[in-house]
């Protein structure tokens, strides 16, 4: 290996070198010649080069830095003499024993930029390991101080502006501030003004926190980082987040649909926010029928419900209008539908007392009813019937209706009642109730008038029949009187009552009673008997002589009259005695009620003639007023 060239200078030629490597060397001077000398070889020569020392230098700027700002770690790496050159090779950077990374050596320099270093104090060395040519050396200890890097925090929220119970997502961002470097870890805690609303860890530099918990208005946002080991804490500016009212739905059912009248109905509201808005809307909701309002509900987990058993029969278009709350504006249902039919009823048919008797008032009760699920109280009238006779007509009133009938027939009667119905109920008709009607008790009473009477008199026999409690109505058929014990022949009652009148009963006491014969709708019933009294009728006698005045031997006619005094009737029976003064003239019958005597014995002069009539069985004795006869 030619190492150089060099010119002879008086027999010496010299060459410097420093490239000799590490090792030993056979040196060798080749001296070439001239014109005139030949040229020769030296010996060899025994050349022995080592290994030179090296010392390394380090520094690391800046100093002091931060967490994360880069540091440049700068090995100087340089021969001790009398080694001369540059090392080459790698430095191992340390920060203790800690291998922070390796630089390779150029122009004796070798460079590790780092922001790896923690916060705090750390020494620093730089190892050089050597090469061929120079021995490796380790650096004094570089002492670098590592403070908390500052950083910034900004926070952001969306949706902005949002609506109540949206989900709105805060997202807080943390850096380093330069030359500070690096991502911070740790916990950002968000605030609404001073209210902590929750806290989220920072992950790559960045924290969220999703919340539907701020109330409808403005917020004033802020994220506080709280720093860590390598970073200091920082807020955020305030982030305005406006919340409005959000907008809700409002769905209504009605079960059961179709419902009968007076069943229970149960309208339900459902309120839900719309989205985005979430959440539970609070406050009440108002049912309407149309534009009757039926009653308010409160919601309780979005729900509100009414139970009405108010709808008439019919369609009812059905809403809920939900008037909203702080957080939650109103909102209207649609029309629910819901059909109303008639409730079905049930008639229960009593009738009162049963069985019964003929015309006793008996009470037919009509009880309608609604059959379930319908409710209420039917109103209209029940029509009240014997078979298929219309009886009458009842109204109801709390769901009864009665009427009294005592017209009833003797016999058995299928009653029945049949509601007609009503706008909110259907009609119905009632079993069949068995009524069962007897003949009804009577009492007689006869009576006589006058009482007592005279003979020829008329005298009135009345018997008087009359139903007997409970039966009532006016019996007909026959009455027979009993005078003395002998019937008389049947007399028909005529509004309840028979009559008789005689003028035969004979002078003294009888015995009366009177017998009812009974009807289809009455039993037969005897009056206590009574006695009557009849006394002999009273008289008068009226006495007429003719001619007069006669003459002496004249036969006169003497003409006697005799008449019932009233009330007295008949013609008086018997003899009239014809008297003159004391003097009895003779004795007449009486026939028609007149008896004469024609005498021829009258003397002269003036007579008081008198006629006697000496009664009978039924008629008293009479004696006439004087006639005064002149004989000439």
């Amino acid at each position: 290996t030619l190492l150089g060239t060099s010119t002879l200078t008086g027999g010496t030629a010299t060459l410097t070198t420093s490239s000799l490597a590490v090792g030993t060397h056979t040196l060798t001077a080749v001296y070439s010649g001239d014109t005139d000398f030949s040229g020769s070889a030296s010996s060899v020569d025994t050349q022995t080069v080592t290994q030179a020392a090296t010392t390394t230098g380090l520094t690391s700027a800046p100093d002091p830095s931060v967490f994360g700002e880069a540091k440049t770690l700068t090995a100087t790496v340089t021969a001790v003499p009398p080694g001369a050159g540059t090392p080459t090779g790698t430095v191992s950077f340390y920060d203790g024993a800690t291998l922070l990374g390796t630089g390779t050596l150029i122009g004796g320099t070798a460079t590790l930029t780092t922001s790896a270093l923690g916060v705090g104090t750390h020494s620093l060395i730089a190892v050089y390991s050597g090469d061929t040519e120079f021995t490796g050396s380790t650096s004094p200890v570089d002492v670098q101080t590592v403070t908390q890097s500052a950083t910034t925090t900004g926070l952001t929220s969306a949706p902005d502006p949002s609506v109540f119970g949206e989900a709105k997502t805060l997202t807080a961002t943390v850096a380093a501030v330069p030359p500070g470097a690096g991502t911070p870890t740790g916990t950002v805690d968000f605030f609404d003004g001073a209210t902590l609303i929750g806290t989220s860890t920072v992950t790559g530099g960045t924290a969220t926190l999703t919340t539907s918990a701020l109330g409808v208005g403005t917020h004033s946002l802020t994220a506080v980082y709280n720093g860590d080991t390598e970073f200091t804490g920082s807020t955020s500016p305030v982030d305005t987040q406006t919340v409005t009212r959000s907008a809700s739905a409002t769905a209504l059912t009605s079960a059961p649909d179709p419902s009968v009248f007076g069943q229970a109905k149960t309208l339900t509201a459902t309120v839900s926010a719309v989205a985005p808005g979430v959440g539970t809307p609070t406050g009440t909701v108002d049912f309407f029928d149309g534009a009757t309002l039926l009653g308010t509900g409160t919601l309780s987990g979005g729900v509100a419900t009414l139970t009405t058993s108010g709808l008439a029969v019919g369609s009812h278009s059905l809403t809920a209008v939900y008037s909203g709350d702080g957080d939650f504006t109103g909102s209207v249902s649609p029309v629910d539908i819901q059909t109303v039919t008639q409730a079905a009823t049930t008639t229960a048919l009593a009738s009162a007392p049963d069985p019964s008797v003929f015309g006793q008032g008996k009470v037919l009760t009509a009880v309608v009813s609604a059959v379930a699920p319908g409710v209420g109280m039917p109103s209209g009238t029940v029509s009240f019937f014997d078979g298929a006779t219309l009886l009458g007509t009842g109204t109801l009133s709390g769901g009864t209706a009665t009427f009294t009938v005592a017209g009833l027939s003797v016999g058995a009667h299928a009653l029945t009642a049949v509601y007609g119905g009503d706008a909110d109920f259907a009609g119905s008709v009632s079993p069949v109730d068995s009524q069962s009607v007897v003949k009804g008790s009577t009492s007689t009473v006869v009576t006589v008038a006058p009482e007592p009477s005279v003979f020829g008199q008329p005298k009135t026999l009345t018997a008087t029949v009359s139903a007997v409690a409970p039966a009532s109505g006016t019996p007909s058929g026959t009455v027979t009187f009993f005078i003395g014990g002998i019937p008389q022949a049947p007399v028909p009652l005529v509004g309840g009552v028979a009559t008789l009148t005689t003028s035969t009963l004979p002078v003294g006491v009888r015995s009366i009673r009177a017998a009812y014969n009974g009807d289809a709708n009455f039993n037969t019933s005897t009056s206590p008997t009574i006695n009557t009294t009849v006394n002999k009728a009273a008289t008068t006698t009226a006495l007429t002589s003719a001619p007069n005045p006669s003459v002496v031997g004249q036969s006169v006619l003497l003409t006697a009259t005799v008449t019932v005094v009233a009330p007295g009737g008949g013609t008086p029976t018997g003899t009239v005695s014809f008297f003159d003064g004391a003097t009895l003239l003779g004795t007449g019958t009486l026939s028609g009620g007149v008896a004469t005597l024609s005498t021829s014995a009258l003397t002269i002069g003036s007579h008081a003639l008198t006629a006697a009539y000496g009664g009978s069985s039924g008629y008293s004795a009479s004696t006439s007023p004087v006639d005064t006869h002149t004989v000439m």
